[in-house]
């Protein structure tokens, strides 16, 4: 193949393979994925020197490829599934294999540019992953919770076992979060601004410094639609739909959501704001969503200004 000036390359990731699609035309290499097979599609790469590299996210199965793009000064982009799959059906690509999908992102990332993925540093990672751990556990903590409740007799010390085992896992995790947040001045002066906020625990000031790591630095429509609580629009001619919260970071807005509910209990401010929507005739769940979007934008100029909580600073 001859070299394109200008060449997008679309790689489909899988368990155990990689699709490299040299353009949306171009040929298309298949390479394990493996550490063997990445060194041999960075070897590739480098003869081409792409614009961009896409690539979706898919459960972590990319992040080796990514962190071996970044680390070779490779640009890469991670776009949304969802929106790729819709690219697709726009543009006609209805059927669906691995090679035709590397097609598919080498096309997307012509057409749409989507912005390059920049590598955590080791230190943004190891919280992130902490993070990340604590939430499985947390997660399978609930599941052996409810198992319990209609376990036979002989199953349920197993069960209790693992719950105490789950329950000490927690612990090691938080504490070793702890541990990390204290040795990054940088993370700690974060998470004691977040954390100056009535509503606003632990959890929900750690999970945002580790997974919105652009809290702070973007504007305040940027962090909504980042995080998924901006209102998008659902007209067409004269028909007005009702504005919905799409998209986003899910397990940012889990947290997001119950330090809301938390905050409407102990952040006068909040409650304020909440109760005048309701005065107001909306519904409850449009209020919290205000009220989410709201605390979001507050915490987004805090964390900008390095400036803690000041009532008097809030809007009536």
């Amino acid at each position: 193949m001859a070299r394109e000036e200008v060449l997008y390359v679309g790689v489909d990731v899988s368990k155990d393979t990689l699709e490299v699609a040299l353009g949306k035309d171009g040929q298309i290499q298949q390479f394990p994925n493996s550490s063997r097979g990445l060194r041999r599609m960075i070897n590739l790469l480098k003869k081409f020197e792409p614009v961009l590299v896409v690539v979706e996210a898919s459960g972590g199965w990319e992040r080796p490829l990514l962190e071996a793009l970044c680390s070779n000064g490779i640009p890469v982009a991670r776009v949304n599934p969802r929106r790729v799959r819709r690219f697709a059906e726009a543009a006609g690509h209805l059927a669906k294999t691995d090679r035709l999908d590397a097609r598919v992102l080498a096309h997307f990332g012509e057409a749409m540019k989507p912005a390059p993925y920049t590598l955590p540093d080791q230190n943004r990672q190891h919280l992130v992953s902490l993070v990340r751990r604590r939430r499985q556990l947390l997660d399978m903590r609930t599941a052996e919770l409810n198992r319990l409740k209609t376990a036979p007799h002989r199953i349920k010390e197993r069960i209790e076992r693992h719950i105490k085992w789950l329950n000490d896992e927690i612990k090691a995790v938080e504490k070793e979060i702890d541990e990390l947040i204290d040795q990054i001045p940088e993370y700690k002066e974060k998470v004691e601004v977040l954390e100056s906020t009535p509503g606003i625990g632990r959890v929900t000031a750690v999970t945002l410094v580790a997974e919105v790591p652009e809290l702070g630095k973007i504007n305040r429509k940027q962090i909504a639609a980042l995080v998924g609580v901006a209102p998008m629009s659902n007209d067409s001619g004269s028909k007005k739909g009702k504005r919905k919260m799409k998209g986003g970071r899910d397990a940012v807005r889990n947290v997001l959501y119950m330090a809301t509910m938390a905050a409407i209990r102990f952040n006068p401010s909040i409650r304020r704001r909440y109760r005048n929507f309701l005065d107001r005739g909306k519904e409850k769940k449009v209020a919290l969503g205000a009220c989410m979007r709201h605390l979001l934008v507050t915490l987004n100029a805090m964390v900008r200004n390095l400036s803690p909580w000041n009532p008097a600073l809030q809007p009536v």
